[in-house]
């Protein structure tokens, strides 16, 4: 998969996982993929929130990996 695939399957599995986010007062942004490690920044509550690295872990790697299998952790850059 091309670097310009991986980013385009990043990108949809952020779309998918987004609206579940804004509905608690939140989003996320893509900042870079490097060396199959995706750097997002969570954004609005998702940044006090007490659950943020289970919905980091949990939703948001487990989605981006079901389009971009080879991505290997994501972490938040805040």
């Amino acid at each position: 998969m091309t670097s310009e695939e991986t980013r385009s399957n990043v990108e949809k599995a952020l779309e998918e996982i987004r609206p579940f986010l804004q509905s608690d007062g939140g989003d996320i942004t893509l900042i870079s993929i490097e060396d199959n490690t995706v750097k997002v920044r969570l954004e609005g509550n998702c940044i006090g929130c007490s659950v943020n690295q289970m919905t980091l872990k949990s939703g948001v790697e487990m989605t981006i990996k079901k389009y971009a299998p080879q991505i290997e952790e994501v972490v938040n850059i805040s």
